[in-house]
């Protein structure tokens, strides 16, 4: 059964908000703009590396930078297991591998961080919530293991964790 208001209109339904990502803007930069930060350009609808760089483009830091200045990741990866510790060279060479793939391609995808936790684990810290799942991923292809990933409910940011 349906309720209207005074106006008869319906009020039984439940408007739900997107949630969005604070680092990404509303508008787009002007274009170019170029971060100046890490020299990532915003150009033709898109932040891409370039070689040349206008000399009169506007200045803005892109999202990534943001992030990292923030410190604010958009994706967790923890790493454990005695796995990890026989084999972290190894690991860890996959991961650098992944992450300047993903990066020469997509500049706002990158590492932040990575932290040595208290219990034995890696905590690896990314600017992109699909970064850290693609990793996680590569590493659960290459070495097996339990790969768990959450996306916390009202949040901008994925939690991944490894073991083996």
């Amino acid at each position: 059964m349906s309720t209207k208001d005074n106006q008869g209109n319906r009020n039984d339904r439940l408007i739900q908000e997107e949630i969005h990502d604070p680092y990404m803007k509303r508008s787009k930069p002007v274009s170019p703009s170029v971060c100046p930060e890490c020299g990532v350009v915003f150009n033709n609808g898109r932040w891409q590396w370039q070689e040349k760089v206008e000399p009169q483009a506007n200045q803005e830091m892109c999202p990534a930078c943001q992030r990292i200045r923030d410190n604010v990741p958009a994706g967790i990866l923890t790493l454990k297991g005695d796995f990890l510790n026989s084999h972290r060279d190894e690991i860890m060479r996959l991961i650098e591998n992944k992450v300047e793939m993903q990066k020469a391609e997509h500049p706002m995808k990158r590492m932040m961080a990575l932290e040595e936790g208290e219990d034995g684990s890696t905590i690896l810290t990314f600017t992109d919530t699909h970064l850290p799942r693609g990793v996680g991923k590569a590493i659960q292809s290459a070495y097996e293991g339990e790969l768990e990933i959450q996306y916390p409910e009202d949040a901008q940011l994925v939690r991944v964790y490894w073991e083996r």
